[in-house]
């Protein structure tokens, strides 16, 4: 009755059992309810491992069932965390799944003069190096004409890159296009892109933080994404997606992104006392996704040692044997949101 709530048939049995009979002993609980009497004991751990019974010397089995309110808010509860870590898996796959299309879309070419090659042409297109990029990118720039949006990942920014894109977006802004830019919050570590992200804001572009991204992108008009095809090298090459299923995907990724994002002229540090910080948060919910240290560094912007520390520091605390039982267990402490 309550295996969708995690508790198997044993366990339920024994449970009600306890509670009907509080001080029965273990022996005589088996065999009330026809089981081995080591069967019975598993499923007494099983239930210490729920805290659906809670130690009581004057039992007979040692151990006092907890209430049956008490009980099924506890399992309601555990049900609700794991769902909510695998939530945090789930909210990464759109930006994955893209991130693969584009990486695809440039190692497996169609076949010359067939219909798919048509298509794939039609999807997608491959830009070699710095130079196609940017000249790929200022003709997206100059026929915008609605709104252009951008994930900034990949931490600091060159001078070069900063000072390069200011005419651009000067342009932009001059024919009323919107320009949305999501940063890192390390950048506002880093005067050079610092500097150039309040430029931009007292230009008339919105900027907002967060500590962690999914992928580096730019949208146009949300009718083409570029994405670099290699994430730990955005300038080796990039690929621009016509896809309308992508595209809407990528979108609707950035605008849940965005309304989450902190604007650059707040502090994204404030916090409630039993919360944690920005940065600590982000680093839980890639580790309940399953991401390596490396990863969740190039996703935060800071160096593989800092990302190590942080990881290890939140799994010690959250006394988690793995990245999703960490997860779970932030969800139950309240560190990370239920399920929505």
């Amino acid at each position: 009755m309550l295996d969708a709530l995690g508790l198997d048939a044993e366990a339920e049995a024994l449970y009600r059992r306890m509670l009907a009979e509080p001080d029965t002993g273990t022996a005589a609980l088996a065999h009330a309810l026809g089981l081995p009497e080591q069967r019975a004991h598993d499923a007494l751990d099983r239930l210490a491992r729920l805290a659906l019974v809670q130690p009581a010397a004057r039992t007979g089995t040692g151990y006092r069932a907890v209430g049956p309110e008490a009980a099924m808010e506890l399992l309601l509860a555990r049900q609700q965390a794991e769902l909510a870590a695998q939530r945090l898996r789930v909210e990464s796959s759109r930006a994955a799944a893209a991130q693969l299309i584009a990486e695809c879309s440039t190692l497996r070419p169609a076949a010359p003069g067939t219909a798919s090659e048509a298509a794939s042409e039609a999807a997608s297109e491959r830009l070699d190096g710095p130079a196609a990029i940017r000249e790929r990118l200022t003709e997206l720039a100059g026929s915008a004409h609605g709104e252009v949006v951008t994930f900034a990942s990949g931490g600091t920014h060159t001078e070069e890159d900063l000072r390069a894109s200011r005419q651009p977006n000067a342009a932009l802004l001059a024919r009323g296009v919107r320009i949305r830019t999501v940063y890192l919050d390390s950048v506002r570590n880093h005067r050079p892109t610092l500097d150039h992200a309040t430029w931009l804001s007292r230009h008339g572009g919105q900027v907002r933080t967060v500590p962690e991204l999914p992928v580096r992108m730019i949208l146009f008009d949300r009718q083409r994404a570029v994405l670099p095809v290699d994430t730990e090298d955005a300038r080796a090459g990039a690929v621009v997606l016509h896809g309308t299923g992508t595209v809407a995907a990528l979108c609707a990724l950035f605008e849940s992104v965005w309304e989450g994002a902190a604007p650059l002229d707040d502090t994204p540090h404030r916090q409630r006392a039993d919360t944690l910080p920005p940065q600590e948060l982000a680093v839980l919910k890639l580790l309940a996704r399953g991401h390596t240290d490396e990863t969740i560094a190039r996703r935060l912007g800071v160096s593989p040692r800092t990302a190590r520390r942080l990881a290890a520091t939140l799994m010690d605390r959250l006394d988690a044997r793995s990245r999703f039982e960490a997860g779970v267990h932030a969800v139950q402490n309240g560190w990370l949101p239920g399920t929505r």
